[in-house]
């Protein structure tokens, strides 16, 4: 029971570190635009995507 009480703590360690790079790149890509580029699997055209926010996200209180 110790053993699994361990690993769970680990899970719980391992996904809060994801979580805070996620939203560290998140807020990273909110702060400036972001700009894709797709190609057309049809005519081979590329398509550019241009994505920009005015919202300002706020942390965790």
């Amino acid at each position: 029971m110790g053993q699994l009480v361990k690993r769970l703590d680990m899970i719980d360690e391992r996904l809060d570190n994801m979580d805070s790079v996620v939203t560290s790149l998140v807020e990273r890509v909110m702060g400036r635009p972001l700009v894709m580029e797709v190609t057309c699997p049809s005519c081979g055209q590329t398509v550019q995507i241009n994505v920009t926010s005015g919202v300002r996200l706020r942390g965790k209180e």
